[in-house]
């Protein structure tokens, strides 16, 4: 039996199969869609896409915990992802991270109390030529400093006012 709450998700996840199709690719475009509204995949997401798929869980799971820009945790409104190459790190990475974590008042890995920012490492951004780099959601800022870091985070903030997450949120399904 599931409850009210489980029964709108799983509207919401038939909804995405009908978009996406049953087909094993389908399988990323759906949790894409479904970490973009809800900044995590839960057990019970898995379990049913795996069922909506014909797929067995320990698939969707796999994937799940294998890419990076799908996660089980809950994931900040703001993913901020600083590149660790050796090109950032002889760029000022150090300080940069340095910023963000004493701006935030948390560590990599962590998310605010607020739930609005987590900071990650990225392998690489591809922007060796501009390091150091970071990504906040999906855009890309090069030639970061310690002292940019105060703007971006600002930017967040006015960009993406506290409302953003409730509307992204309903525009996603």
């Amino acid at each position: 039996m599931f409850t009210t709450q489980q029964d709108q998700l799983l509207g919401e996840l038939k909804s995405l199969v009908d978009k996406h199709g049953t087909d094993r690719c389908a399988l990323i475009p759906i949790l894409q869609d479904v970490q973009r509204r809800y900044h995590e995949i839960s057990d019970f997401v898995m379990q049913v896409v795996a069922d909506l798929l014909g797929i067995h869980p320990v698939e969707v799971y796999s994937v799940v915990t294998f890419y990076a820009f799908l996660n089980e945790k809950y994931r900040g409104q703001f993913v901020i992802r600083l590149c660790r190459t050796i090109s950032c790190d002889m760029q000022g990475r150090d300080g940069v991270a340095r910023q963000l974590e004493t701006e935030l008042g948390i560590k990599f890995g962590e998310t605010t109390a607020d739930r609005r920012f987590t900071l990650e490492w990225a392998n690489c951004v591809g922007m060796c030529d501009q390091g150091p780099a970071l990504l906040v959601n999906d855009q890309v800022f090069t030639r970061v400093t310690p002292q940019k870091v105060h703007d971006i985070l600002e930017a967040c903030q006015k960009v993406f006012g506290p409302h953003a997450l409730r509307a992204e949120q309903e525009h996603v399904l």
